[in-house]
């Protein structure tokens, strides 16, 4: 799979695209040149990924048990490849994932069944159970329901953890989340704000003001927060 890497040095930043977006989309839409500075500077580099979510949450000609599948695989894409090439083009040993909008989801997803991966989780725009329908945004799975989808649905996963260990090793990431207050999400994302809480989980959300769920919002938004 295709990636892009901006920077040499400072933070190494797993950023996720969006819904059914390429790995170009982000420098496309200027995101990418709003942290042209600091990343000349050698404070930040994006590796900025690819997805398969046409292949796989937004495959409908497939069953749902094999759209959690293909994200799985994708996840060991992830995993396996994409990790190590963050660590061997960057010495720092500090990483963080983030994302806009579906993109978001996947940091959740990744940061918090992974945690001693990452040491910051943003989330920008984000929706943070794909089985839930929120205004036009259906469920992904057709109500179908499955241990795989579960474990890889942050607010269904997330509840449920009650081992030490990995609450201490989520709770020492910074996580940012950041929604506008006419974004369908709002909500969605309100509630995880509080689960997170709930678990002990430090967590900040800011809620922009109209849907800010457009590049030209995220284009604000990366400067602040990441």
């Amino acid at each position: 799979m295709e990636l892009l890497i901006f920077g040499h040095a400072g933070r190494a930043i797993l950023f996720f695209p969006t819904r059914m977006a390429r790995f170009f989309d982000y420098e496309n839409w200027g995101i990418v040149d709003a942290l042209r500075n600091r990343i000349n500077n050698g404070e930040l580099q994006l590796f900025c990924v690819d997805s398969v979510d046409n292949e796989s949450f937004y495959n409908n000609q497939i069953h749902p048990a094999d759209r959690i599948n293909r994200h799985l695989q994708y996840e060991q894409y992830i995993l396996k490849e994409v990790v190590p090439l963050m660590q061997s083009k960057n010495s720092g040993g500090y990483l963080e994932v983030a994302g806009c909008s579906m993109g978001a989801y996947h940091a959740a997803t990744f940061a918090l069944k992974h945690p001693p991966l990452f040491k910051r989780m943003i989330c920008m725009s984000g929706r943070f159970d794909l089985t839930q329908s929120i205004h036009d945004f259906r469920d992904l799975f057709d109500g179908y329901h499955n241990c795989d989808i579960y474990f890889n649905m942050p607010q269904q996963f997330l509840a449920n953890i009650n081992d030490c260990d990995l609450l201490n090793s989520i709770r020492e990431m910074d996580i940012i989340l950041a929604i506008g207050e006419t974004d369908p999400f709002l909500n969605d994302n309100r509630y995880f704000n509080q689960l997170l809480w709930a678990k002990g989980i430090p967590n900040q959300l800011y809620v922009w003001g109209g849907f800010a769920h457009r590049p030209r919002y995220w284009r604000q938004m990366v400067t602040l927060y990441l």
